[in-house]
């Protein structure tokens, strides 16, 4: 059979060391599929076809795997309404910097601009979640086109998207194929003239803290070395959490309204703040630049001085930078100020953060108490996505990394249902290690067919869900905001029941003291594994630093539940939340 454009393409992404396309098969996209099929699938040095339940979940799962590998992923979708599903995936993969090549097929080419059936304009579509996208015409242009796509994906870090039309992929192939080429990654050395200025500023500085975002990764060692150096206290970002806070005895926590820890102190309280990697968006947790001098450095240009007012911008790679700012600053030798951070740490540590994890009876179960269990039992090299919301919460306070385990979220996307459908990308990508989601039931509801892929594809990926009946993060937000909680609670369901039916080991835990076990045998079952845990409900996490304009929000709106009728459940939500405040 002579090769045609759609064999062509695969053959490309082959080249490129890609294993796997994440999608759903159908009419416009067919040719591409049988050219995968006729592949004989990666044992055979192929491609194989992961059959999702929706488009959605094919993105996320090639933007999880793209991440964790730091290679090439694809997903694919059919004209229209198919790749249209791939959007919000796309979204978070291109957020993250994840390498992932989208395949939109499209309707056939004499019917473009006709108003056809499912007609829709992919490269039109996806211009704000993708650094490269176009239309195939013509054979002769394929493989040109998808060549650059793959290259602006992997050198850029982020999406691309093709969009070929049913009728070409089944045309017979043209023209050469470019060698796919790309650089290694450069350092980029900061101006002399910047580090010096920093350097100056950083010994005129009595007080210095470091708050580390992604941007480190790679360079824990020397970012400890360097808060050694000039007595700094280490925040981080929740991207950060895994590349930083692990082997370090400067480690403050994290801040934002996830954070916990005395990490928005050191950062607050400081003379100096020194920026790290990290496009942290959230202006209110930064400090005032016109009261505290901020220094930042990041490869980024464009990242510099667009969050907070900084003093020292620094377009630099962290190891270059730091190397170059410890041959010039002075060590300090006053370490009061990290002593008074690291002991506000600790103590907050034991008395907010760990309030819960020793709470070994009562139902429902305390979430905090069964993210603690599960941080006990994970894997030393586990892969761990968490949905957005309290999800994100129990896994970044909680998810202890120690530089081999990985964490996954919608971090900068923030979108629902990512956890499941990362856990599939995770898997794939590596099915000798232990994945496990940490999914909140709003989340898994939403993606609930993909529990369906893992079990069609035999994946041993293991979901915990943290059930509370209830949308947790978004009735928090109605709280401090003064709103009486509204439309966030749904019917209890149990989900331990839909994934026995689907062939899962499954569990439903009520009882705290049955919830290390049934954690346990789920993580030694040889296959997919659910285990559903009815969890408190009204267990609602405060920001770490609960301004007076929060507390009367949350004030008001108890007392707006109590005037509606609620007085029972404001009882209960304040029993279950007081120990929260700080001085109670």
């Amino acid at each position: 059979m002579a090769q045609t454009v759609a064999d062509q393409l695969i053959a490309q992404l082959v080249d490129a060391g890609v294993h796997r396309i994440y999608g759903i098969v159908g009419d416009s996209l067919n040719p591409v599929v049988d050219a995968v099929r006729r592949t004989g699938g990666s044992a055979k040095g192929g491609i194989d076809w992961v059959h999702v339940r929706n488009e959605e979940a094919a993105a996320f799962a090639a933007g999880a795997e793209a991440q964790l590998t730091g290679k090439l992923a694809v997903c694919a979708g059919s004209c229209g309404p198919g790749n249209l599903h791939l959007i919000n995936g796309l979204y978070d993969a291109h957020r993250s910097g994840a390498p992932v090549l989208a395949i939109a097929s499209h309707i056939p080419t004499t019917q473009i601009g006709s108003s056809f059936f499912q007609e829709t304009h992919p490269d039109r579509l996806f211009v704000e979640c993708s650094h490269y996208r176009e239309l195939i015409s013509s054979a002769a242009q394929s493989p040109k086109v998808v060549n650059a796509a793959m290259r602006h994906a992997l050198a850029l870090g982020g999406v691309s998207v093709v969009t070929l039309p049913g009728d070409v992929a089944e045309l017979p192939a043209e023209g050469s194929v470019p060698k796919l080429v790309l650089p290694g990654r450069p350092t980029v050395v900061p101006d002399p003239a910047d580090v010096r200025a920093l350097a100056d500023a950083i010994d005129k500085a009595k007080t210095v803290a470091i708050f580390a975002g992604a941007g480190v990764e790679g360079a824990h060692d020397e970012v400890v070395a360097f808060a050694d150096l000039v007595a700094a206290p280490v925040g981080h970002s929740l991207r950060g959490k895994q590349w930083i806070q692990y082997d370090n005895p400067f480690d403050v926590g994290m801040t934002g309204l996830l954070g916990y820890g005395a990490a928005h102190a050191g950062i607050h309280d400081a003379d100096l703040v020194l920026l790290l990697g990290t496009d942290f968006p959230y202006e209110q947790f930064l400090p005032d630049g016109d009261k505290v001098v901020i220094a930042q450095v990041d490869t980024d240009p464009a990242h510099l001085g667009r969050r907070a007012s900084v003093t020292h911008p620094v377009h630099g790679d962290v190891i270059a930078t730091l190397a170059a700012l410890t041959a010039l600053v002075t060590k300090k030798a006053d370490r009061s100020f990290l002593e008074r951070t690291l002991a506000k740490h600790e103590k907050v540590l034991s008395s907010v953060v760990g309030t819960y994890t020793d709470v070994d009876h009562g139902r429902p179960i305390h979430p905090e108490f069964a993210a603690a269990t599960l941080d006990d039992l994970v894997a030393d090299d586990a892969i761990v996505t968490a949905d957005t919301g309290m999800g994100n919460v129990w896994q970044a306070r909680y998810l202890t990394p120690n530089g081999r385990r990985r964490l996954i979220g919608s971090y900068l996307h923030g979108s629902m249902a990512n956890a499941v459908p990362q856990a599939i990308g995770a898997q794939s990508a590596y099915p000798d290690r232990q994945v496990v989601t940490i999914s909140g039931d709003g989340g898994l509801a939403m993606l609930l067919g993909e529990l369906i892929t893992i079990a069609a594809q035999k994946l041993p990926v293991k979901v915990v869900v943290f059930n509370n009946s209830t949308l947790g993060l978004v009735k928090l937000e109605m709280f401090v905001d003064g709103y009486p909680d509204f439309a966030v609670d749904v019917p209890a369901v149990d989900y331990a029941a839909v994934a026995a039916a689907l062939g899962f080991f499954a569990v439903r835990v009520e009882d705290p003291g049955l919830l290390r076990s049934a954690l346990t045998d789920a993580f030694v079952h040889d296959g997919p594994a659910l285990v559903d845990i009815v969890t408190d409900p009204l267990a609602l996490s405060l920001p770490p630093n609960v301004t007076a304009k929060q507390v009367k929000g949350f004030a008001l709106a108890l007392s707006k539940t109590v005037l509606n009728g609620g007085v029972g459940e404001a009882v209960q939500m304040a029993r279950s939340n007081i120990r929260h405040l700080p001085g109670l």
